[in-house]
């Protein structure tokens, strides 16, 4: 299988959206705040397939792997999705990072972000989320996975959001 060669100290994310996401605005927004912040940008596009987001993966080699939904099913399809690349054996080290709106009722709750975290995700942002924190969390990339963040409407934007356990187990 061949491999995208290595670019010039920018970091490559793959950008997707679950399976049954048809949405595309979200997908545009992300990669053009994505490259604008320096980064290359591989954008799947909608309905992406979890055969092909595992093949993507496995075939680009991104520095992180970023998926949108707005069709309020992010939690269950990016759970299923997350353990499938968790379970490849090229893809299962690659950060993974889900947001949006992620469930059908409501504002994504902790227990949904700490159910994402479980599955595998490094990191999970409400749909309200500040994308400065989320651009931070880019910036750090190498590293350690990290904790689940999500913002709460009534949280001023220059406020670090709601740490959750980290996808370790452990307390942020």
């Amino acid at each position: 299988m061949r491999t995208v060669a290595q670019r010039d100290g920018r970091r490559r994310i793959l950008l997707s959206t679950v399976s049954s996401d048809a949405h595309t605005w979200n997908l545009v927004f992300l990669q053009l705040l994505l490259e604008e912040s320096g980064h290359e940008v591989v954008n799947l596009g909608p309905c992406v397939p979890d055969q092909l987001l595992i093949d993507s993966a496995r075939r680009i080699r991104p520095d992180a792997v970023v998926i949108s939904t707005v069709n309020g099913h992010g939690e269950l399809d990016g759970a299923r999705a997350i353990r499938k690349l968790r379970a490849d054996a090229v893809a299962r080290d690659i950060p993974v990072i889900i947001g949006g709106k992620l469930g059908t009722i409501g504002e994504t709750s902790d227990a949904a972000a700490e159910s994402l975290i479980e599955a595998g995700f490094d990191a999970v942002f409400s749909d309200t989320a500040d994308t400065a924190v989320f651009g931070r969390l880019l910036a750090a990339l190498p590293g350690a996975r990290t904790a689940a963040l999500t913002a709460a409407p009534e949280q001023p934007s220059r406020a670090l959001p709601r740490a959750h356990r980290t996808a370790k187990g452990r307390p942020a």
